[in-house]
């Protein structure tokens, strides 16, 4: 009776320990995404479910979605976007670049144009456009294609982590567009211009140019 006693407590510590590997404790960073009110994952860390995009420029890596390649120039704009479209929201994440003369950023209110690796749309930019920095700033893809805000040199200078990641925020309410980078606000613009979208895939994006890479992890979206 004893011995049948010790094996089955033995089989019951094998099954808490098994248990408590599979529930280990998630970083401080990962569990943003699931403690902030009202927020929820666009991706979780694994697969690329319900994202759109060209598999070779788009991995996940350290639970993070990897766009570009440190291998390769890379020949075009390419974006991995969502299947879903999003009007009014708030999109926080954190990106990092790796590599020289990076170029990439995050796409919202923004259309896939049928035929192309291009899309229509506004963008968050990250990185840099030769030797000047464009974190934070507020480009239109393929449509007016020019900067419709750009944030303070000595801003940028102060609050962007090279090298690292960076938190960024993008928030729309109706016409107003709000960009933030590590809790400093970059951009604060209102579309005046009737007739553009108010509603769109939100999308990552690595720029043509030399071998470099785009990270972007913790995706989480509060509709407002």
């Amino acid at each position: 009776m004893a011995r049948h006693f010790a094996f089955l407590c033995c089989a019951m510590y094998l099954a808490a320990s098994s248990f408590a590997q599979e529930t280990k404790p998630v970083s401080d960073s990962a569990a943003k995404t699931v403690t902030e009110d009202g927020f929820i994952p666009l991706f979780d860390g694994k697969l690329l479910a319900n994202w759109e995009g060209t598999a070779y420029w788009f991995r996940v890596d350290e639970r993070a979605i990897v766009a570009g390649r440190l291998d390769e120039k890379i020949p075009n704009n390419f974006f991995l976007s969502t299947q879903r479209e999003y009007g009014d929201f708030e999109l926080r994440l954190q990106v990092k670049t790796v590599g020289d003369g990076v170029n990439a950023g995050i796409q919202f209110r923004t259309k896939r144009i049928p035929g192309s690796h291009e899309v229509s749309g506004y963008q968050a930019d990250v990185g840099g456009v030769g030797e000047t920095s464009v974190w934070g700033a507020l480009y239109d893809e393929s449509r007016r294609q020019r900067m419709l805000a750009t944030p303070d040199a000595d801003l940028l200078a102060r609050i962007v982590r090279p090298d690292d990641w960076n938190d960024y925020t993008i928030r729309c309410v109706g016409p107003k567009i709000e960009i933030f980078i590590n809790g400093e606000q970059t951009v604060d613009y209102t579309e005046t211009k009737p007739g553009i979208d108010t509603s769109g895939v939100i999308a990552v994006q690595i720029h043509s140019g030399p071998p470099s890479e785009a990270w972007y992890r913790n995706l989480r979206i509060k509709l407002l």
